[in-house]
Formats: C-alpha cells, sequence, structure tokens
C-alpha cells in the first residue's frame, strides 16, 4: 500500500487555518445577510450533476459558510491525502488496516466492467458470476418455476438478516416499492422473538421463501431467527427435505449452510472485501432482486456505479460526496454541531434515515486514530430522522432547518468515506460491533447454568442472574 502517512490533524495546515478563520470571521456568518450581499449566491454554492435522468443538484447555498470555507476545506482535504486514499480503494488496496482488508464495495456496481484488480486477480469475473446466478434466481422465482414443498409457487420472501444486510434491502424495497415486479418481501432482524411470529402469522409456509443473509452464517441474531423459521417450515412441511425448497443463503460458509439444510447451489457468494454498511449492491441485495426484478436490480447498480464515475473523476471543488463531507466536517468540529438530520421528502424513502444511522455512525463513530492515538477532535455526528412533512409537525419548531436528497446511495457512502480521511479513522472495521458479538458470546452459554452468575460487573451479574432466576 502507498505510503499515507501525514500529521496529526490538529497540525495540518488547513486545519490551523480554518481555525482561525472560523474564531475570526467564520463563526460570524449571517446566512440572511449572505444572501442580501450577494445575488449569485446560488449560483455559487450548488452542483450540477447531468444524468440520464436529468440534472442532479446539490443546493449547498443555504449553509454557514462563504468562499473562503469552501477553499479552505478543499484545502483541507488535499492536505489529509482524500484523493490518494480514493485512489487506493478503487485500485483495491487494503485501506482497512485493522482488518487488512480492501474495500471494493465499488466493484459490485461497476457497471463498465473494466478490470477491478485484488491481490493481482480481476474479482469482476467473481461479481459478474454471482450476478449471473442471481438472474437465474430471481428469475425462476417471480416465473413461478421455483415451487415450495407442495409445488405452489412463491408469494412472500422474508429475509432474515442484520445490520447491512437488513437496513439497506429494507431500506431500497420501501424506496422502491413503485417498481415492484415479485413477491411481497419482509424483514426480520431483531432477536426477540415477536417480528418472527407476527411476520410468520400472516404468510403461508407452503409459499414462503427464506433469504439468511450472513456472510459467516454464525451472527447469534441471525441463526437464531432461522432456526426458528425453519422449525415453523418443518412443523408444516415435516420433511427435511423442505428446507432446500424454502431456503437460500447469503454467505461465505458453505459448510454452515449445508449443515442448516440449504442445497449448496442456492448459496449465493459474498466476499471478505464487502464491508456489511456497504452490502446491498451485493448478493445481500438478493430481496431487492426478487422484489424489483433483476433488470431494475441492475438499474440501481448502474446508479451506484455513476456516482463511483463522479466520486473518483470530478475535482474536489465540484465533487459532490467531497463538498457534502467537507460541510459536514465544517459544522461538526468548528461549529460544534453534535447532530446531523436527514429529512428526505419522499414517503417511500422513510427508512432513509435509519439506514444511514448505521452506515454513518457506525463508520465513523470512533476515537482512535491510524496511528493509534486518541482523537482530540470529534469524529462522527449523531444522525437521525424522518421524512420531512411528517418533521415538521414535531421538530422543525425546534430546529427549522431542510437537508434532504437520495441519488442510489453512493454518494452518502463517498461522502462517509471522505471524512473517515479527513478525521485520519479507519471508517470501514467493525471492532465495536464484535466486541458485542463476543460479549453476547460469553454470556449466552451462562444463562443456561445453574449457579449465580459473578464474573462480570456488579449489574450485569445482577442481571443475569435476575433473569435466571425468573426462567
Amino acid at each position: 500500500m502507498a505510503n499515507f502517512k501525514r500529521a496529526p490533524l490538529p497540525e495540518v495546515a488547513a486545519w490551523k487555518e480554518l481555525k482561525s478563520y472560523f474564531d475570526s470571521e467564520g463563526s460570524k456568518l449571517n446566512m440572511m445577510k449572505m444572501f442580501q450581499d450577494d445575488a449569485t449566491r446560488f449560483d455559487k454554492f450548488s452542483q450540477k450533476l447531468p444524468t440520464k435522468d436529468g440534472d442532479f443538484l446539490l443546493d449547498y447555498s443555504k449553509n454557514l459558510l462563504d468562499s473562503k470555507t469552501m477553499d479552505l476545506l478543499f484545502k483541507l482535504a488535499k492536505e489529509t491525502k482524500v484523493e490518494e486514499m480514493r485512489a487506493a480503494m478503487f485500485a483495491g488496496e487494503k485501506i482497512n488496516f485493522t482488518q487488512d482488508r480492501a474495500e471494493l464495495h465499488v466493484a459490485l456496481r461497476n457497471r463498465s466492467n473494466t478490470p477491478v484488480m485484488f491481490d493481482g486477480k480481476d474479482v469482476m469475473p467473481d461479481v459478474n458470476g454471482v450476478l449471473k446466478h442471481m438472474w437465474e434466481f430471481t428469475e425462476s422465482v417471480q416465473g413461478g418455476t421455483w415451487k415450495g414443498y407442495t409445488g405452489k409457487a412463491i408469494t412472500n420472501v422474508v429475509n432474515i438478516g442484520i445490520g447491512g444486510s437488513d437496513l439497506g434491502p429494507l431500506m431500497v424495497t420501501e424506496a422502491l416499492k413503485p417498481y415492484r415486479t415479485g413477491p411481497s418481501v419482509h424483514f426480520v432482524s431483531n432477536i426477540d422473538g415477536t417480528p418472527m411470529v407476527e411476520t410468520l402469522k400472516t404468510l403461508n409456509p407452503e409459499t414462503t421463501l427464506f433469504i439468511i443473509a450472513s456472510k459467516s452464517f454464525t451472527t447469534q441474531e441471525i441463526i437464531t431467527n432461522a432456526e426458528f423459521a425453519k422449525a415453523c417450515l418443518l412443523k408444516a412441511a415435516k420433511e427435511k427435505s423442505a428446507i432446500a425448497k424454502h431456503f437460500v443463503a447469503l454467505s461465505t460458509n458453505a459448510t454452515k449452510v449445508k449443515e442448516f439444510g440449504i442445497d449448496e447451489k442456492n448459496m449465493f457468494e459474498l466476499w471478505d472485501w464487502v464491508g456489511g454498511c456497504f452490502s446491498l449492491w451485493s448478493a445481500i441485495g438478493m430481496s431487492i432482486a426478487l422484489y424489483i426484478g433483476m433488470d431494475n436490480f441492475e438499474d440501481l447498480l448502474a446508479g451506484g456505479h455513476f456516482m463511483d464515475n463522479h466520486f473518483v473523476n470530478a475535482p474536489l471543488e465540484s465533487n459532490i460526496p467531497v463538498i457534502l463531507a467537507l460541510i459536514g466536517v465544517w459544522y461538526n468540529n468548528f461549529f460544534e454541531a453534535e447532530t446531523q438530520a436527514l429529512l428526505p421528502y419522499d414517503q417511500y424513502m422513510h427508512r432513509f434515515a435509519a439506514y444511514f444511522q448505521q452506515g454513518d455512525m457506525e463508520s465513523n463513530g470512533k476515537y482512535i486514530t491510524r496511528s493509534g492515538q486518541r482523537c482530540a477532535y470529534k469524529t462522527g455526528p449523531i444522525i437521525w430522522g424522518e421524512p420531512g412533512t411528517n418533521g415538521q409537525h414535531a421538530f422543525y419548531q425546534l430546529i427549522h432547518q431542510d437537508f434532504s436528497m437520495f441519488y442510489s446511495v453512493a454518494m452518502y457512502e463517498h461522502k462517509i468515506f471522505v471524512q473517515g480521511i479527513i478525521w485520519d479513522i479507519n471508517s470501514f472495521d467493525q471492532l465495536g460491533v464484535q466486541f458485542g458479538k463476543q460479549l453476547a458470546q460469553q454470556i449466552q452459554p451462562e444463562l443456561k447454568e445453574k449457579d449465580p452468575v459473578t464474573n462480570h460487573d456488579g449489574s450485569t451479574n445482577g442481571l443475569i442472574n435476575f433473569i435466571k432466576a425468573s426462567m
């Protein structure tokens, strides 16, 4: 990997200049006055991106910034090596240094089909192979040739996942409801049994397909729900052979998939270089494809690829994801704004904010830099939001401001990436998530033991022992 050694953020020249400018002038900017003083402000602080569907517009003129602010922010991006890190990601370098992994979600939507190299191998043949597999499967389900254990066609699909394998497909299927061509889709992620029970109440096991979306096929929440679903199916079908007709897997663990009873032919491959937050473009998007059809799914990929090309080729000064990232840094680190609202004015996009709560906060909610030092500045903000019209009768009275947009989600992914580079953190590792899983794996067997637990802190011991006593 190329040398990306750089000074700690507080020592970067542009950072110091931004701090000085904020203290002297930036903190006193008045938006109404800036519009009154400059009739061309909208033209200066907006960016149009031509697409096949018309111009895509980013209007950032209603922000507390001026030309000096943006000049210094673009200088910050260059001095923190955003351009070099961007090139490294697209080149398949292992920018996820804590897990020694590349982050090549951009290859999943590479509709140009140009080679994308990783460890000396072009990954595109494998990517295209999985897409072909998805085409064949989707057409068999939508066309009615895939039959359940009684010979009936599939009418409902239940996606069992968590995090990126739930929030991404859920958000997109809700957003693209007008494009539906296939069966109804349902999403279950919470390990609490209620969502699965309530979902299955309305479904006929003879016509229901379950998608188990787990790269490792060992994630506790997913496998618990999957086993419950399997038990419900077998209660109706009586024969284990029915599992292969009603379950498919999105995974890398062929051994565990076969042990579960799923035919290996119905396992759709994932790769280590696909992070959970960025996985909807992969086979994790199977529920999307079944719902809207593979032709529409590939249109979704094309939209992401369009934004990838813009992100990798456009100069920083006209680069929409970069501009969004820099404005976020300006507010977060200088105005000390601790939250960011995402307020889409389209009810179909009502899960957009929830999706990017994971995408942004899980990626950049970290406090250790690449050099192992504790950050002396804030990183990711708290992300929240609702569809805009709902918010107007709630929190708008408090904040009275607007931020909304959507274009195949890649723009926000790259915005998160750029902010992580500036803050000098690794946006792609999920060490906090893994630590939580380790704690859960330790506690789960303790719940089955008879003796009181004493090896945790007092609160955890008390909660575990209270639960054990009530079981």
